[in-house]
């Protein structure tokens, strides 16, 4: 019994780990809306977020998108994103200038995803 009290506390702070692993937006420009037109070069369908990375001007830009389960119960399952598949993006910037993008919204084969 002893021992089971000692691990139950354990077990529970292993799992909360991803939790704080988890980043805040308080790193992107809130006041900056971005919107541009695309195609991914690459995409990752993948937890904690979603990602592509998208060309720009010649500038390479990681697009944050979000959960995939978000985005599967808003219509964007897993392989409707697609290399070379044209998008448009909305959302905000890195306030560090780093070519990160958090997308608040895709346009895919002319539908709108709200994704936050």
């Amino acid at each position: 019994m002893r021992r089971l009290l000692f691990l139950l506390p354990l077990l529970a702070a292993l799992l909360a780990l991803p939790v704080l692993a988890h980043h805040g937006w308080g790193s992107y420009d809130a006041d900056k809306v971005m919107r541009f037109d695309g195609a991914p070069v690459e995409v990752r369908y993948r937890n904690p977020h979603a990602e592509i990375e998208v060309d720009r001007d010649g500038e390479r830009w990681l697009v944050i998108l979000a959960p995939t389960a978000r985005m599967e119960s808003r219509g964007l399952p897993d392989g409707g994103l697609k290399v070379g598949k044209a998008i448009t993006i909305e959302g905000y910037p890195r306030s560090d200038g780093t070519r990160e993008l958090r997308a608040e919204r895709i346009v895919v084969d002319g539908k709108t995803i709200e994704l936050r």
